[in-house]
């Protein structure tokens, strides 16, 4: 599985709601921003060890950040490894706004 995907790819798998999305941002970046992606539920990155243990098993899991770097990769790096399905979407929230990607208030 590709570590990421690109927003576009991400855009069709919420429609047919196929996927869980997480939004990991740190809680500044959070706080520093009034949207997120639709259906999106916020995590804190440095508490992963505990909510990753319930996220499902049997569907893909794509998180993000603000610009897909370290914050991203650390989640799913720590998500792949407990066998969970998971990707990233490649250059963030930032990148799927540029695409066009519909935001919805926190």
């Amino acid at each position: 599985m590709n570590r990421t995907i690109a927003p576009t790819d991400l855009k069709s798998l919420i429609e047919q709601g196929v996927v869980t999305v997480l939004d990991v941002r740190r809680k500044n970046d959070l706080d520093a921003d009034t949207v997120r992606l639709p259906g999106a539920e916020w995590r804190n990155p440095e508490q992963m060890a505990e909510w990753s243990r319930e996220l499902p098993r049997d569907r893909d899991v794509v998180v993000y950040c603000v610009r897909g770097g370290s914050v991203s990769n650390a989640v799913v790096d720590h998500l792949q490894a407990q066998g969970i399905r998971a990707r990233f979407i490649a250059g963030g929230i930032e990148a799927w706004k540029n695409a066009g990607g519909v935001t919805v208030a926190k």
